[in-house]
């Protein structure tokens, strides 16, 4: 089973990579980009049947690993 996860700086945390683009995306001429807040995404192939194990087994991931806590979120997106 395939579970998504997206990890994100919290909207506390300044983002100077967002900015980046966010200024190379106005420079192009793409003037309505308000923000950019860049982030992780993983794809996670796990052998799992069950759905909520498989979850739970990827939140724990992303606890311990996969995202920093203290500056970022994370959200697991969905499963196939």
């Amino acid at each position: 089973m395939k579970i998504k996860v997206i990890v994100t700086l919290k909207k506390s945390v300044l983002d100077p990579q967002g900015t980046v683009v966010q200024q190379a995306l106005n420079g192009m001429g793409f003037n309505n980009v308000n923000d950019v807040r860049q982030g992780k995404f993983f794809e996670i192939n796990i052998n799992e049947k069950d759905q909520k194990k498989a979850e739970e087994k990827v939140d724990e991931m992303c606890k311990k690993l996969l995202a920093n806590l203290v500056i970022e979120d994370y959200k697991i997106i969905g499963s196939q």
